[in-house]
C-alpha cells in the first residue's frame, strides 16, 4: 500500500518541482529554463477576455524567437497581460507582463535577431523590436497582410491556427495611446505600474487570462 501511494504521489510531487522551477525562472533570465531548445514544433493556447484563440509555433522558422516564446508562455509570463496596442487593419500586440517586477526583468533582455523564413501575413506573430537584435517579449499579431515588414527583419514565430476572429475582435478604440510601439518610447508608465494602470486608464482593453502550451 505505501508504494502504491508513494507511486501515486510520484506526478503530483515532478508537477510541483516544474512549477517551481518555472516560477523561478521567471524572475531570473539567467535560469538554466531559458537555455533550453523549444520543442520543433509546438501550440499554445490563449484564453482572453474575448475568447480563445491557438497559435503553432515552429522552431525551423525561427529557432532563436521561437525558443524565447516557448519559455514565456512555459513560465506564465504572458498570463494576465493586456492587448495594449491594437491598431485595427494593421496588428494587436502584447507582451508587457501585468506585473512591474516581472516585466522589468525582462524589459532589456535582448536576443539576436532571426532571419526572416516565413512573411508577416495575416495571422502570423512576429516580435516588436527597435532594430537590429532587440526582441524582447513583446509580440505582435497580424491582422492583415503585412508583408512590408519582412524587409525590416521582422521574423515570424508562429501563426493564428484557431480562433483568429478573437483576435480580430479584439479591443481598438485606444490605438497608439495605451503606451503605443516599443519605438515609440512611451511604455515607461506601464512597466512601472502594469496592469493597474492600464485597467484604471483604459479599462477596455482585452487581457489574456493564461496562455498554455497544449499538451
Amino acid at each position: 500500500m505505501l508504494f502504491r501511494a508513494m507511486a501515486a504521489l510520484a506526478p503530483l510531487l515532478a508537477l510541483g518541482c516544474a512549477s517551481a522551477e518555472r516560477a523561478a525562472a521567471l524572475r531570473d533570465p539567467d535560469h538554466p529554463l531559458w537555455s533550453r531548445p523549444a520543442p520543433e514544433s509546438f501550440r499554445v493556447r490563449f484564453e482572453t477576455s474575448k475568447g480563445e484563440f491557438v497559435v503553432e509555433s515552429r522552431r525551423a522558422w525561427a529557432p532563436i524567437g521561437v525558443d524565447r516564446f516557448h519559455h514565456l508562455v512555459e513560465t506564465g509570463y504572458f498570463d494576465d497581460s493586456r492587448f495594449f496596442r491594437v491598431l485595427e487593419g494593421f496588428i494587436a500586440q502584447f507582451g508587457i507582463a501585468g506585473d512591474p517586477a516581472v516585466s522589468n526583468v525582462w524589459r532589456d533582455r535582448a536576443i539576436p535577431d532571426d532571419p526572416v523564413v516565413q512573411s508577416n501575413l495575416r495571422g502570423y506573430l512576429a516580435y516588436a523590436m527597435t532594430g537590429p537584435d532587440t526582441r524582447t517579449t513583446q509580440i505582435y499579431i497580424n491582422l492583415v497582410d503585412n508583408v512590408r515588414l519582412d524587409a525590416q527583419g521582422f521574423a515570424p514565430i508562429g501563426r493564428v491556427v484557431e480562433g483568429m476572429e478573437v483576435v480580430d475582435a479584439l479591443y481598438s478604440g485606444y490605438g497608439e495611446s495605451a503606451g503605443g510601439g516599443v519605438r515609440a518610447g512611451r511604455q515607461d508608465r506601464m512597466f512601472a505600474e502594469g496592469a493597474a494602470h492600464l485597467d484604471a486608464d483604459y479599462p477596455n482593453l482585452d487581457r489574456i487570462l493564461r496562455a498554455r502550451i497544449e499538451r
